[in-house]
């Protein structure tokens, strides 16, 4: 078992051991929790890089595109009657 100590700053050093053995690198960010029985690291796995093609149409829609003119009178006709209802 390695150990390591809190700075003046708050910080801990973690082993390099142990940041070779999970091939963490600097900027490596993680959630901290607070356990009953000390602090547990979990390191956030941000998402993976997308592009527009891979994530368009993920909402389910299967109708007929739309152009740009239809949908602005779509949300234009939307504002109105929200603001009519109020």
């Amino acid at each position: 078992m390695e150990t390591t100590k809190l700075s003046s700053k708050g910080q801990v050093i973690l082993p390099a051991a142990i940041r070779a053995a999970n091939q963490w690198k600097a900027g490596v960010e993680f959630a901290v929790e607070d356990t009953g029985d000390g602090v547990m690291l979990r390191p956030l796995k941000p998402f993976a890089t997308t592009t527009i093609s891979e994530v368009a149409g993920c909402a389910g829609y299967h109708g007929k595109a739309h152009t740009l003119e239809e949908m602005d009178k779509a949300i234009t006709a939307e504002i109105r009657g929200r603001n009519v209802r109020r």
